[in-house]
């Protein structure tokens, strides 16, 4: 198989590398991080300017019709420079769901705004005892008239504090675990009855819980079968569990650079420790670790455009699987090989261990995804 980047590919990632490398060094990373919402407007804007926000989406709705290969490339700058804008949030899921489902007048009225930067997402799905199931949903939806009236708790919305729109899931019928019954709403940030509590995460992102009382959306708002939309559900977690593999390939990638350069340069009696043959093996390791994930990461990306829904799902739970062991060795190994330094603020290769650790609890963990593995028939 052939996987050289086309000339295309490879101008975007020279684009994204050039951008990245002028305006995200790790110190300006940290005043971004004191903006509100906890990301740069300015950078989001930059990115808007280069047609990033615009990748996915299709030429007929004012994108440049990019698929799997060329978000991989994105989400690995973006893992690079450790990037705290929402572009997983808006432009994987929340536009996502847009792709798939969106109507005409649905797509008219958000994806300019997401394209040109002025409008972003969050996908508010996650419930106080949903952990990984995403048919696990208590927040409802209940027919008034023509429109919904949903009500709910939602919690760990990333992008919750700044996005415009929430994309909601709520349960339209049936029980709390039933696989039917699910409906995808836009819900208007500002909306009345939506009230947020904001925090940072671990990662250095921002997130919010999210509790809808007596929201009223228009039927406007529905995405898909307002009664069957698990299927879309899992389509888009799956995009979004394809890109936090490639994002974890370029935080890996980063580290291993990182954690390589410093053992040349730290000296103990003398002598820098990069000498030492055991380190030596330790980074050897590490770069094996980090080619296994950056394999399992094309093949997930390949494996996201599989209309076989059960094949798709089960080849992205491998890649989860893979990527997750490759990236806690990498980030463990990189803390350690730096000593105590590598567990403070001011050294930037704890924050790539951070953002690597909650990529390993997104959307789930090894041991989910090795159960779904092993479900399935697979080894791992």
């Amino acid at each position: 198989m052939d996987f050289d980047l086309n000339e295309e590919q490879r101008l975007l990632k020279e684009s994204i590398d050039g951008l990245l490398t002028d305006s995200y060094d790790f110190e300006s990373r940290k005043k971004y991080m004191k903006e509100k919402g906890g990301w740069s407007k300015t950078v989001w804007l930059k990115l808007a300017e280069q047609g990033l926000l615009g990748l996915p989406f299709s030429e007929a709705d004012g994108g440049f019709g990019g698929g799997g290969v060329e978000t991989m490339i994105v989400m690995e700058a973006l893992g690079k420079a450790l990037v705290l804008e929402p572009y997983l949030a808006t432009i994987v899921i929340g536009g996502g769901f847009l792709r798939h489902a969106g109507t005409d007048a649905q797509k008219a009225a958000h994806v300019p705004g997401i394209i040109d930067g002025s409008k972003t997402l969050a996908f508010a799905q996650l419930e106080k005892s949903s952990r990984y199931d995403l048919f696990d949903v208590t927040t409802t939806a209940k027919k008034k008239g023509d429109g919904w009236i949903i009500d709910g708790e939602k919690f760990v919305v990333l992008n919750g504090e700044n996005a415009d729109t929430l994309v909601v899931t709520a349960r339209t019928k049936g029980d709390r675990r039933d696989r039917s019954g699910i409906g995808v709403f836009l819900v208007p940030a500002n909306a009345k009855g939506v009230a947020k509590k904001s925090y940072p995460t671990q990662d250095g992102l921002h997130a919010a819980d999210i509790t809808l009382t007596g929201v009223e959306v228009g039927p406007d708002a529905v995405l898909g079968n307002p009664e069957d939309s698990l299927a879309l559900i899992e389509r888009v977690v799956d995009e979004a569990r394809v890109a936090l593999c490639a994002e974890a390939v370029g935080l890996m990638d980063e580290s291993l650079k990182t954690t390589v350069e410093y053992i040349k340069t730290r000296k103990q009696v003398g002598v820098a420790i990069g000498s030492f043959q055991s380190l030596q093996h330790r980074a050897s390791d590490m770069f094996v670790a980090a080619e296994q994930a950056r394999s399992m990461s094309m093949f997930a990306t390949m494996a996201s455009d599989f209309e076989d829904a059960k094949e798709r799902s089960n080849a992205i739970a491998a890649a989860k699987v893979q990527i997750g062991k490759s990236l806690k060795f990498v980030g463990q190994q990189s803390i350690q090989l730096h000593g105590g330094i590598g567990m403070t603020m001011e050294a930037k290769i704890g924050h790539y261990f951070k953002r690597l650790t909650m990529i390993e609890n997104s959307f789930g963990d090894t041991d989910y995804h090795q159960r779904r593995v092993a479900d399935a028939g697979g080894l791992i």
